[in-house]
Formats: C-alpha cells, structure tokens, sequence
C-alpha cells in the first residue's frame, strides 16, 4: 500500500488544465498501489482552488497558503516537507516549464529518482513508467526500483478528471526558511503577441506548410474570424516567421486540448501530434490521404484547401479575402 501526492499548477490566478489531469494519473496510479490520493495547492487563492479541485477520486486536499505565484524555493519546501508529512510513495508534478524547474530538486532533497515526461504509468509487481524519445518515434518502459519516487507528467495525456469530490480540505503550514527564498516574481511581461493563451481556446485553427506563402495565412485567419476560433500553426510557419512563436503548437511549443482542433495544411509529424492529440474533436484539411494527420483526425477532408477554406468561410457567414 502506497499513497501519491499531487501537486496542483496554477498561474496569474488559474488553475492549468494538467491540474486537473494529474487527478486522474494520481487516482489510477493509486488504485494500483491500494493507497490514497492527496492532492497539494501551493500558493494564490489556495483555499479557492482546493474548491475547483475537489473532484471524484481525490482523498485529501492540502493548501498551502503562502504568496500568489510560483516560487521555486518555497516549493522545494512544501513540497519536500508535505511528502514526507503524509509518508507518500509517489510524487507526481507536471512536466511544464514550473514542474521541471523544482522536480529535481525536489527528488535530490528526497534522495529519491526522477522519472520525467510520463506519458504512462502502471503498477504490478513495481512502478513503470512509459516515456517517449526520438521526437516521440519509440516509446520506452522504465521500471522504478525504488519504494519512492518523483514523476513529471506530460500535460493532455490523461483527461480531466470530473465529477464533485468530498475530499477534506487541510492546510498544511510548511516551515520555509525565508533565508533561502532568493527569488520573487515582480510581474509578468508578454512577449511576441503574448496576449492569446493558445492553450486555452476552445475552437483553434492551426495551419501548416501546405498554405505555401505568408500572404495565404490571411486565408485562414478570415475562417478564424468566421468561427469565433483563434489561429495557431505547426512549427515550420514560426520557423518561417509568419507568425509568433506563442502559435506554435507541438513539442516545442504548447500542448493544446481544444473542444475543436482544425488543421489545415499539416501533415501531422509527431512532434505536432505531441501537441494536440488530446483535442475533442480533430478536423484535417488535406491534400494526402495519406498524410499522419489523417490518422488521428474525427473528420478528413482530402482536398485542396484553397477550394475547401473558402466555402467552409462562407458556410459559417464569413467573407474570404
């Protein structure tokens, strides 16, 4: 029998989706090992997103009330500290830019392994964990001998866990040596037209290479507007500078959940697939049929998709230009 806590992200007052993805990992992963899952929230509104985050499955919620963003000394604290406090056997934290900066330091003060981007996880006879290399080409297996252990945990890779909890709330009150907390954040700059979160859009419209030329994009940004959608790309249309890299869908990118997730002109290659597999529903416009994308893809539309843009923009009441 062994428990797992999870800890919670948040960021200028959200909570991010992998929070509520990483209940489900952590309920799964607790089964398993017949233990418990207790769930952490450090810092910001921590009482308030304890209430957003008390869904089926989760045994116990810990608060930790102490600043309104991410500070890597304080959760090297807490975190360190509640883990031993409720005698857990695995750690599990987002594998986001904030989940790998404390991880490792969270495992080094544990003298426990790190196993990072977990894409799977099951438990038998021991904890394995699955991971991807070779830009997601082959999957591998790691098998943890250790009775303890910290996993980071690839966003959109579990789905959200849902329905009410009664999970008691608890504050948790760790004791932070100020003396080592040698950083603050002051605020937050945007930049390179930082003010769309393509991560949280419900509808997007993603276009890749086969738009050909810059000018083409305005094609496809007259759909976004025609469905309320917000324009995202592959990379090689960053690379190419048509658009900013806060668009860029994929590994090297975001990882995006849309309801919606229209691609037109992109052939799928792994490292975008990484980044939008988890979407509801999957639209390809496509010339190849047989083109990656196509596999993945709800619905295909093998076709140009300068004959097909333009009618599905007059379709939802729009102009194209």
């Amino acid at each position: 029998m062994s428990d797992v806590l999870a800890v919670a992200e948040h960021r200028r007052g959200d909570l991010r989706d992998v929070s509520l993805e990483l209940i489900t990992a952590g309920r799964d992963l607790a089964d398993a090992q017949g233990g418990d899952l207790h769930l952490a929230v450090i810092g910001g509104d921590a009482e308030g997103f304890a209430g957003e985050l008390n869904r089926e499955g989760v045994d116990a919620i810990h608060a930790v009330d102490d600043g309104n963003e991410f500070n890597h000394d304080v959760y090297v604290q807490a975190v360190e500290q509640l883990f031993d406090e409720i005698g857990a056997g695995t750690l599990l934290l987002p594998n986001s830019v904030n989940g790998l900066d404390y991880a490792p330091a969270v495992a080094e003060r544990l003298d426990v392994p790190l196993v990072t981007d977990a894409i799977d996880l099951a438990h038998e006879d021991g904890l394995s964990v699955t991971r991807e290399m070779y830009a997601s080409k082959v999957a591998t297996t790691v098998d943890v001998d250790a009775a303890e252990v910290v996993v980071t945990v690839r966003p959109a890779e579990w789905p959200k866990a849902e329905g009410e909890g009664s999970a008691d709330v608890r504050s948790f009150d760790p004791e932070i040596d100020e003396s080592t907390v040698r950083s603050t954040v002051k605020g937050f700059e945007e930049v390179g037209g930082g003010d769309v979160d393509i991560s949280e859009a419900d509808v997007l419209i993603s276009v890749g290479r086969g738009i050909e030329e810059e000018e083409n994009i305005e094609l496809v940004e007259a759909l976004a507007d025609a469905l309320d959608a917000t324009l995202s790309s592959s990379r090689p249309i960053v690379d190419a500078g048509w658009l900013p890299k806060n668009r860029q869908v994929g590994q090297s990118g975001k990882v995006v959940t849309p309801e919606v997730y229209i691609a037109i002109g992109i052939s799928g290659a792994v490292q975008h697939v990484a980044g939008m597999k988890g979407s509801e529903t999957i639209v390809a416009i496509n010339t190849d049929s047989n083109a990656p994308i196509m596999d993945i893809a709800d619905y295909a539309i093998v076709d140009d998709l300068f004959d097909v843009v333009p009618e599905l923009i007059e379709e939802f009441g729009g102009e194209p230009p």
